[in-house]
C-alpha cells in the first residue's frame, strides 16, 4: 500500500472522492486541488468495457487538443531531400536521415519526444523498432507520424497532439493540459478526448462503453466523473 503525504491526506480528508461529479465540478476540484510548487499535469483516465487481447476491440490513434498540452515539445524528423527541408522550415527540432539513426543507435540518443517520418524513410526507421518502440516512440500511420505531410504533423505536434492507446488492462491514459490552465481549457480538452473516444467506440463493443472516468493531477487523488454521461447531465 503506497504511503501518501500530508497534503494528499488532506486533500481525500476534505473532498468525498466516492462520489461522481459534473465534468467541469470534477475539473475545478482537481485544479484546486493541485497545490504542488510546480505546474501539475492534469491527466483523464478511462477504463472501456474492451478486451485488449481481441484485434477488433483496439483503439489507438492520435488527436489534437485544441487549449494545447502546455508542453513544450522536441519533435524529430526522419526524412531526405525537399521533405527534410520542409519539415526544417515549419519547426522540426532535430531533421536527418541515417546520421539520426546512427546517432540513435551508438549513443543512446533519445533527446526528443516525437518522431515523424516520411514513408520512404520507414525501411531505415525499422531498425530501430527494438530502441523506439518500448518507448513509445515508433512513428505509425495511425497516429499521423507516418506522413509525407511533414509540414502538418509537425504543427499538429507542437499545437498540442496526443496520441491514445488501450492497454493491457482496457485503459485510455491522456494528458489535458496543466493545473496553470482555466477550467473552460481544461473542459475544451477534455471533450475533445471525451467526443474522440466515443467516435472510436468498436462496433463489437457491448453494453456500458465506459466503465469509470476519472481525471487527476500529478500529485492529486483522482476525482470520478459519470461514466454513463462522461459529457455531463444536459448531454442526451
Amino acid at each position: 500500500m503506497p504511503k501518501h503525504g500530508k497534503k494528499y491526506n488532506e486533500i481525500v480528508k476534505n473532498n468525498d472522492l466516492t462520489q461522481q461529479y459534473e465534468p467541469q465540478e470534477a475539473l475545478e476540484m482537481v485544479k484546486k486541488n493541485a497545490t504542488a510548487k510546480f505546474d501539475e499535469t492534469i491527466e483523464l483516465s478511462i477504463r472501456l468495457n474492451l478486451d485488449p487481447r481481441q484485434a477488433d476491440q483496439q483503439i489507438r490513434g492520435a488527436v489534437v487538443l485544441p487549449a494545447g498540452t502546455g508542453i513544450t515539445r522536441k519533435v524529430l524528423v526522419f526524412a531526405k531531400g525537399d521533405k527534410a527541408k520542409e519539415a526544417e522550415e515549419a519547426g522540426a527540432d532535430f531533421v536527418g536521415a541515417e546520421d539520426m539513426i546512427e546517432k540513435i543507435q551508438k549513443e543512446n540518443w533519445f533527446d526528443f519526444d516525437v518522431v515523424i517520418a516520411t514513408p520512404d524513410m520507414m525501411g531505415l526507421v525499422g531498425r530501430l523498432g527494438r530502441v523506439l518502440g518500448p518507448k513509445g516512440l515508433m512513428p505509425n500511420p495511425k497516429t499521423g507520424t507516418v506522413t509525407p505531410d511533414v509540414k502538418r504533423a509537425i504543427a499538429d505536434v507542437k499545437a498540442g497532439k496526443v496520441e491514445y492507446r488501450l492497454d493491457k488492462a482496457a485503459n485510455i491514459a491522456c494528458r489535458i493540459g496543466k493545473a496553470s490552465f482555466t477550467v473552460e481549457q481544461l473542459m475544451q480538452n477534455y471533450t475533445t478526448i471525451i467526443e474522440t473516444m466515443i467516435k472510436a467506440k468498436p462496433a463489437v463493443a457491448k453494453g456500458q462503453y465506459m466503465k469509470s472516468v476519472t481525471v487527476s493531477s500529478t500529485m492529486g487523488p483522482g476525482v470520478k466523473i459519470n461514466p454513463v454521461k462522461p459529457l455531463g447531465s444536459a448531454t442526451k
